[in-house]
């Protein structure tokens, strides 16, 4: 475990180190590090299913999709305000919602950031880990994350909710929140073609409280084409997928490529 990665138990909070193959606190909770490289920090008590978050073919369709390019401006919309906002010259940053790894990554090898990838899918950190091996890799929960207070310099949020207090406790004052959310009209096309109807939505990011102070917010939008195996791939990485009738899932199979908006908000916070 690096020095400056410093992780906590989530059963009691207390500090963990390393011993050998397990972190282990002062009151004798042990974790062992898989053999994969990842250490499973999320206790039964926190699960509310048996195998909570993304499923392996939600995973792989990620993996897929996002190795191809084409979320590559929103990923570089990141670490261009990271780079812009952070003064520290080995950031710890703590990545919520990893997934399979591809931003936190990105993040590691673009900012020069000591990165921690955090997901509640154990799948999803367990294929992580082959995109680095210098990353710590957790599986967790966002709602309780095993981060000691006062001790990152970036938490990045892609596309998912903005939890004010934790965020808040593991950054040291003056550490920033960089997020991604969807804009109203990001994958329009797709919607069109998914639901009777679409209602239009004004998307913006929530409110950040009071514990943060916003620095920039910014909307963004690129064109992209999709070939049929992209288009599958994105759709089983959305929540679309679980909301599309069959007839509506054949007729998008039967598409060679499709033009798509992705739309999303970029935006920075500092704690005060």
């Amino acid at each position: 475990m690096n020095d400056k990665i410093k992780l906590i138990c989530p059963i009691c909070a207390t500090r963990l180190e390393q011993k050998e193959k397990t972190l282990v606190c002062e009151n004798n909770h042990n974790f062992d590090i898989a053999r994969q490289g990842y250490v499973n920090l999320l206790p039964v008590q926190n699960k509310h299913s048996l195998n909570p978050g993304d499923t392996k073919e939600m995973l792989n369709a990620r993996r897929n999709f996002l190795n191809g390019g084409k979320y590559m401006p929103i990923c570089q919309s990141v670490t261009d305000a990271i780079q812009k906002y952070c003064h520290a010259k080995n950031p710890v940053l703590v990545d919520i919602g990893c997934g399979e790894g591809y931003y936190t990554s990105a993040f590691e090898c673009e900012c020069n950031a000591q990165c921690i990838g955090i997901d509640i899918s154990k799948d999803g950190v367990k294929m992580a880990c082959s995109r680095s091996k210098s990353i710590e890799w957790l599986v967790a929960t966002a709602s309780l994350i095993p981060v000691d207070d006062n001790s990152a310099d970036v938490v990045t949020a892609m596309f998912s909710l903005l939890l004010q207090d934790e965020y808040a406790r593991i950054l040291k004052k003056g550490g920033l929140v960089v997020e991604i959310t969807v804009g109203t009209n990001h994958l329009k096309e797709l919607k069109q073609i998914i639901y009777d109807e679409v209602f239009e939505q004004h998307k913006h990011p929530a409110e950040c409280g009071d514990k943060f102070e916003e620095l920039m917010c910014e909307e963004h939008s690129f064109k992209m084409s999709l070939k049929n195996e992209e288009l599958k791939n994105l759709l089983m990485m959305t929540p679309h997928f679980w909301r599309i009738h069959k007839e509506r899932r054949e007729k998008l199979e039967t598409l060679e490529q499709l033009e798509l908006t992705a739309n999303y908000w970029v935006r920075v916070l500092r704690k005060k």
